[in-house]
C-alpha cells in the first residue's frame, strides 16, 4: 500500500544531498537518521557537558511527586477562525475583554521567569496562535531567551504558509498542524469552516522548509473519521510526517460521549490489520505519545492516549491561558491568575511563591475519563486547541474532476475503508451539523438525530424531538395552468425576477420500512458500513444544497438553514425522516425539502441494503409551506 509520490517542488527538496558550511565548501549531508561521525561526537561531548555542570532544577517547578516541569504551553488568543465540533461549543464561547488578555509584554516577562526557572521548551497555542498579529515577534523575542532550546506552535495550518518562512527566521524549530479528514467536505462538516487547502498548503511548506518530522495532529471520532486512520499512516510512507491520532476528549461544550472515543488500543488494532510489520519506537522522556513506525516508511505514526492510557506519571507541562491564569493540569478545574499578580506588582520572588504552590498542589493524576467528563472545566477554546481550522473559501472544484484523496500532493494509493467516503465526494456540508448520538428518553432506548441542537432539551441528548401535530391550514390555492410550460406546450423556467422577496419554510417528510433485522442494526449502529443516521442526515442536507443541479427546472436558492431529523420507529421497524428548509427569496423552497427527505432516505436503503432488499421507501410528501404568493400549506 505505497504512498503515491509527492509533487515535483517537494521532492526536490527533500531530495537535496547537498548543504553549506561557512567555510563555503560543500558537504555530503548524512543520510536520515545517521548523523556524521564529527556530529555525533560533538553532540555527545555536549551532552556530557551538560551532565557536569547542570544546575539544579527548579524547586518551585518540581511538585511533590517529583516531576520537573520543563515544558511551558502559553495560548496567545482565546480566539480561532475555526469552529472544530470537539473544541468549542457550537454557540461559540464569551471572549475575555481585551483588557483582561495578557499582554505581549506580560508573556514575556512570564517566559523569561518560567526558562530562568528551568523550562527549555515553549509551545505557543491558542485559540488560533497564528491569527495573533505580533505572533512572528513574540518568537523572536523568545528565541532571544538563554536556555530555551525549543519554540514550537500549535495551529490549524489556515496561515501557516503565508507565516512560516518568517516565523522560522525569528527562531520556530517545531511545527504541530492539525487536521483530523483528508475528504474537503468532511472538514468544512468538522470545523464548520472552509480552508482545506489551506492546511494542505501550510503543510507543504513546512516539509519544503526543511521541518523534520512535521507533526499532524487528528482527534479520531467514532463514527466521523475513524475510517480515515489507513489514508492518514499511508501518508507517512514517502513523507516526514507524525501522524500523531488523539482519542477525544472531554472539554465543556464539545457533547463528549464515551461511545465517541476510539481507543488507542482498537486504532492500533486497525494498523496491525494492514501493517503486521508495524513496531514501536522507545518512548522519549516526558513524551506524551506512544510512537510506531512501518519499517522503510519516512514518517511514523504516534498515539495520545490521555483517555484510555494517561501518562501522569511523567507529565512535565505547564499552561497559562490567554487570560494569564496558570494550569498545572490540562484536566483540572483549578487555575491561579499570574496576570492579577503581575499587574499588582508582584516581585520575581513572590511570582515563584505562588507558581511553586500551585505546581506543589498538582495531583498523581487526572480523574479519568469517565470523571473528567463531568467536570467542570473550560472549552478546549479558551485552554489551548490540540488541532483547529478559516473562513475563506476555497474555489469550488468541479464535481467530475474532485479527488478526495488527492491531496494536492499528499496522496496515497489507499481506497476509503467504506461507503461514507463516497457520500462526502464532491458536495459540501453544513456549518453546524453535530454527531448523532443515544437519547435516553422513557421505555425501550431509541436513536434519534437532529442536525439542529435544541437547547432547551435533555443535554444527555441532541434534539431528542417528538413531532409536533401540524397545524390545519386551508388549502393551497392552485392554478389550473402548469407553470413549467410555455404556451408552445415546451418545458421553461419560471421567471421570478418580479416576485418579492420573502421568507420562504417548507417541510417533507419520507418514511422507510427497514424490517426487523436491518432495523436492530440501525438501532444499536452496528452496520459496517458506518452510522446510517449520520451518513443519512448528511446525505440530506447535501440533496437540498444541490437541489437545483437535480432538478432541472428548479431554481438556485440560497439556503439560509436546513434541517434533517431522523426518528426510529419501533413499532413499524421504520425511520422517519423530516427536512425542513429556509431561504430568504422570491420562491419556494419545497422542492429542496422534498429533495432532502428523498435521498436521506435513498441513503439509507444504500446503507442498509446488504442486510435486506425488503426495505420500503415511502410517504414521501410536503408537510408544510409557508411564505409564497398563493398562501400557506399545512397538511392536516
Amino acid at each position: 500500500m505505497a504512498a503515491r509520490p509527492v509533487s515535483r517542488m517537494v521532492r526536490r527538496v527533500l531530495r537535496s544531498s547537498f548543504r553549506s558550511c561557512s567555510s563555503g565548501a560543500p558537504v555530503t549531508q548524512p543520510r536520515p537518521g545517521e548523523p556524521s561521525q564529527h556530529a555525533a561526537e560533538e553532540l555527545s561531548r555536549r551532552r556530557q557537558f551538560l551532565r557536569e555542570h547542570a544546575a539544579p532544577f527548579s524547586a518551585f517547578l518540581t511538585d511533590s511527586f517529583g516531576r520537573q516541569h520543563s515544558y511551558l504551553r502559553i495560548s496567545l488568543t482565546e480566539k480561532c477562525n475555526l469552529r472544530c465540533q470537539y473544541c468549542m461549543p457550537e454557540e461559540g464561547v464569551p471572549l475575555t475583554p481585551k483588557a483582561d488578555l495578557l499582554t505581549t509584554e506580560e508573556i514575556l516577562t512570564l517566559a523569561r521567569l518560567f526558562v530562568k526557572e528551568g523550562v527549555d521548551k515553549i509551545r505557543l497555542t491558542g485559540g488560533e496562535p497564528l491569527i495573533r498579529p505580533d505572533v512572528v515577534d513574540i518568537v523572536a523575542q523568545l528565541h532571544q531567551l538563554e536556555g530555551l532550546r525549543t519554540i514550537g506552535v500549535t495551529t490549524n495550518g489556515i496561515n501557516l504558509a503565508r507565516l512560516l518562512p518568517r516565523l522560522q527566521k525569528a527562531g520556530l524549530s517545531a511545527i504541530n498542524i492539525s487536521l483530523d479528514t483528508l475528504v474537503p467536505a468532511k472538514f468544512e462538516f468538522i470545523v464548520r469552516r472552509k480552508g482545506f487547502h489551506k492546511v494542505m498548503e501550510g503543510i507543504h511548506k513546512a516539509i519544503e522548509l526543511g521541518y523534520n518530522p512535521v507533526k499532524v495532529n487528528c482527534v479520531v471520532m467514532r463514527g466521523l473519521n475513524e475510517d480515515e486512520l489507513l489514508n492518514f499512516v499511508a501518508l507517512t510512507e514517502g513523507l516526514p510526517l507524525d501522524v500523531r491520532f488523539i482519542e477525544y476528549m472531554p472539554f465543556d461544550g464539545n457533547k463528549w460521549n464515551f461511545r465517541k472515543m476510539v481507543s488507542y488500543k482498537e486504532m492500533l488494532d486497525t494498523l496491525r490489520q494492514q501493517w503486521p510489520e508495524l513496531e514501536q519506537l522507545p518512548e522519549e522522556e516526558s513524551s506524551t505519545a506512544k510512537a510506531f513506525k512501518i519499517p522503510g516508511f519516512r514518517g511514523q505514526v504516534s498515539f495520545i492516549t490521555s483517555m484510555s492510557e494517561h501518562f501522569c506519571g511523567t507529565c512535565n507541562r505547564l499552561r497559562i491561558t490567554a487570560d494569564g491564569n496558570l494550569k498545572v493540569c490540562l484536566f483540572g478545574n483549578s487555575e491561579v491568575s499570574l496576570r492579577d499578580h503581575l499587574r499588582a506588582g508582584a516581585s520575581e520572588e513572590e511570582l515563584l511563591r505562588i507558581i511553586g504552590a500551585a505546581v506543589g498542589r498538582k495531583k498523581r493524576q487526572h480523574a479519568g475519563m469517565f470523571s473528567i467528563s463531568q467536570m467542570k472545566n473550560r472549552p478546549m477554546i479558551l485552554i489551548e486547541l490540540f488541532l483547529m481550522r478559516q473562513d475563506s473559501p476555497p474555489a469550488l472544484l468541479s464535481f467530475s474532476s474532485w479527488d478526495p484523496l488527492r491531496v494536492q500532493g499528499l496522496r496515497h494509493r489507499m481506497s476509503f475503508s467504506n461507503q461514507v467516503a463516497t457520500l462526502w465526494k464532491g458536495c459540501w456540508v453544513p456549518q453546524t451539523p453535530p454527531l448523532a448520538q443515544w437519547w435516553l428518553g422513557s421505555g425501550s432506548p431509541q436513536r434519534h438525530y437532529s442536525s439542529h441542537l435544541d437547547s432547551d432539551t435533555n443535554p444527555k441528548c441532541l434534539s431528542p424531538v417528538s413531532p409536533a401535530p401540524a397545524a390545519h391550514s386551508g388549502p393551497l390555492p392552485t392554478s389550473d395552468q402548469l407553470t413549467h410550460v410555455d404556451t408552445e406546450g415546451r418545458a421553461a423556467m419560471v421567471d421570478v425576477g418580479q416576485k418579492p422577496d420573502t421568507e420562504r419554510v417548507a417541510v417533507a417528510s419520507a418514511v422507510v420500512l427497514l424490517g426487523p433485522v436491518a432495523f436492530k442494526l440501525v438501532q444499536e449502529n452496528q452496520l459496517k458500513k458506518g452510522d446510517a443516521l449520520v451518513v443519512a442526515q448528511l446525505a440530506g442536507i447535501q440533496a437540498a444544497k444541490l437541489t437545483s443541479q437535480l432538478i432541472p427546472l428548479c431554481h438556485h436558492v440560497a439556503l439560509s438553514h436546513i434541517q434533517v431529523r431522523l426518528e426510529l420507529d419501533s413499532t413499524r421497524h421504520a425511520v422517519v425522516i423530516q427536512a425542513s428548509c429556509r431561504a430568504w427569496g422570491p420562491t419556494g423552497v419545497e422542492m429542496e425539502a422534498l429533495t432532502s427527505a428523498a435521498v436521506a432516505a435513498l441513503t439509507l436503503y444504500d446503507m442498509c441494503k446488504a442486510v435486506s432488499r425488503d426495505i420500503v421507501l415511502g410517504e414521501i410528501k410536503l408537510i408544510s409551506k409557508t411564505g409564497g404568493q398563493r398562501g400557506d400549506f399545512h397538511r392536516t
